[in-house]
């Protein structure tokens, strides 16, 4: 059975993914910063025949509860074959780029960037354990620099200073790990679900959660000949899935 983690797992998109993961008999730590919380939920869930699910209190801005994590999953299994690096913040909308304070850029990028970082740094000894190790990274269409600089795109005035720049720099951390693990089994892209509905934009978006969680796993649960260091979008108009960087 393939061992999954999955951070800010318990609400959204995230949740959805464990949810249709273990329907497809993989084992899904589903990882939240409140444990009572997670608990509470894998209970439910639970309770309505989704199985192989247990709660995982893991922070990504907080060291400790990473190294906590990590040590639970290498106690329980020994290794980890795939990470869903989920978890995400927003910032406020429109967010300039001339008067933002610089400590709420920071503290975006210290979930959206260095706590994704932090994660895969923290796990990528148990997933060299894995015959076939995945990472994918959550990202969005907002983080392609080539879209943001054409004025057709349909989102093209969606600037924002901490949001836009976390998950461009979250594309170049997937393409540079991509390319330092690329003689072994791994596969590490960047995946943006789409404009999904959910708690994080007021449940703005078309998108459903249930074909943002389908479409992260199409690219994630992948065979051997699967493209690595690539950027996969579920808002791309002529069907191809790749985003341009």
């Amino acid at each position: 059975m393939k061992l999954v983690l999955i951070t800010g797992a318990n609400r959204s998109i995230g949740l959805e993914t464990a949810k249709q993961l273990s329907m497809q008999g993989l084992f899904v730590y589903l990882g939240t910063r409140d444990f009572a919380k997670g608990k509470a939920v894998v209970k439910e869930i639970n309770n309505n025949g989704f199985q192989n699910i247990e709660a995982i209190e893991i922070d990504v801005t907080k060291p400790d509860s990473i190294l906590d994590a990590k040590n639970i999953v290498e106690k329980q299994h020994g290794k980890l074959d795939i990470l869903i690096n989920n978890a995400g913040i927003s910032s406020p909308y429109p967010e300039n780029a001339e008067d933002t304070p610089i400590k709420n850029v920071q503290n975006v990028f210290d979930t959206n960037f260095f706590g994704i970082i932090s994660v895969t740094q923290a796990f990528l000894g148990l997933l060299k354990k894995s015959d076939s190790p995945r990472i994918s990274n959550i990202t969005s269409g907002l983080g392609s620099l080539t879209l943001h600089s054409d004025p057709a795109w349909k989102y093209y005035p969606y600037k924002s200073v901490s949001y836009v720049t976390s998950k461009a720099a979250l594309n170049a951390y997937t393409i540079v790990l991509a390319y330092e693990l690329r003689e072994l089994p791994f596969k590490v892209n960047a995946i943006d679900p789409g404009y999904t509905a959910t708690d994080f934009n007021h449940h703005r978006g078309p998108g459903t959660v249930q074909s943002a969680a389908a479409f992260i796993i199409k690219h994630t649960v992948t065979d051997e000949d699967a493209p690595t260091g690539k950027f996969f979008s579920n808002d791309i108009e002529d069907g191809s899935e790749v985003s341009p960087w």
